[in-house]
């Protein structure tokens, strides 16, 4: 996984993404699978979020994006369900009135997690030891690096 770098900051933020549509239909099969793929890809591209994964079996959606700090989890969530059901539904009308008479896609919940090169239980001992490197650094005149 690559840093984002910009002139204020350094970022390494991932997240694994699952939600269901209504029901939990299994209507994404072939075409509408493909046309959900190409409608979730050109949101990110239109929100500057880098999706780096997208997989439809045909009652869910796992997807892996790539993010900065200026989108929180919940917003991401929240442009990708909006804007896709109204496209998916444009696309295939007659989806809308067979499976999702009440006119949602999706359900309100999903699943998110964040995704990086270590454990907790490697994080946790690095914060842990900070002192003790402070200290290590001190002594020989040097300076902490940031990564």
């Amino acid at each position: 996984m690559e840093l984002q770098r910009n002139s204020h900051h350094v970022v390494r933020l991932m997240y694994h993404f699952v939600w269901i549509p209504k029901y939990r239909r299994k209507v994404f099969s072939e075409p509408y699978r493909e046309a959900m793929k190409t409608i979730i890809q050109k949101i990110g591209y239109d929100y500057d979020i880098d999706i780096v994964e997208l997989e439809i079996p045909e009652d869910h959606i796992h997807m892996v994006v790539r993010s900065e700090p200026k989108m929180s989890p919940s917003q991401i969530m929240q442009v990708i369900k909006s804007i896709s059901a109204g496209e998916f539904f444009k696309l295939y009308p007659d989806i809308k009135r067979r499976y999702f008479w009440g006119g949602k896609l999706w359900t309100q919940s999903y699943f998110v997690e964040t995704i990086g090169n270590a454990t907790e239980d490697t994080i946790r001992k690095y914060v842990q030891n900070q002192l003790v490197e402070l200290d290590k650094k001190e002594e020989l005149g040097s300076q902490l690096g940031l990564f």
